[in-house]
């Protein structure tokens, strides 16, 4: 007789779908995707924010025009801006589904220009910027300068995690 044996519980689970929107991102960075996706989890991981259980969240990889879109009709910022997050309604998720935490958009002409002007790897101001957006859709802002102190010591502490130097020394 074969025993089966159960997979071992891993604990909540993440699901990060990345909406490829400008296929222009390979050209100028393959690794986009992984990059997300990674930045994403440590950025879940390292939260005292995470809620319980499984989470969702949703990355597009955009341009700029799309961006700008976004800004100006929900920040009514007519221009581009690196990353914009938005958070779901706490009260939006289905029973037995994944909490759904919200949507990040990033800008790729606005991400890669910003790289080269900072003197930057495009990988990790690109990880920065998803590290922010995550923080975001987990209720972290920086409107105040406690909270951007507050902030920007959680996305240091994640992205030292990674690898990757302080990017606001």
């Amino acid at each position: 007789m074969t025993r089966h044996r159960r997979p071992a519980a891993t604990g909540p689970r993440t699901h990060i779908d990345i909406d490829l929107q400008d296929r222009r991102w390979l050209a100028s960075l393959r690794t986009a995707r992984a990059l997300c996706r990674r930045a994403a989890s440590s950025a879940l991981s390292a939260s005292p924010r995470r809620p319980a259980g499984d989470v969702a969240l949703a990355i597009a990889l955009a341009d700029d025009a799309a961006v700008r879109t976004l800004n100006r009709a929900f920040r009514h910022q007519d221009k581009p801006t690196n990353v914009l997050s938005f958070a779901a309604d706490r009260r939006a998720s289905l029973a037995g589904a994944p909490r759904f935490l919200g949507d990040i958009a990033l800008a790729r002409q606005t991400v890669l220009r910003e790289a080269r002007a900072q003197h930057k790897r495009p990988g990790h101001h690109l990880t920065h910027l998803v590290v922010h957006g995550v923080l975001h859709l987990l209720g972290y802002d920086h409107q105040t300068d406690a909270q951007a102190r507050r902030m920007e010591a959680l996305e240091v502490h994640i992205l030292t995690g990674l690898g990757i130097a302080n990017p606001y020394a």
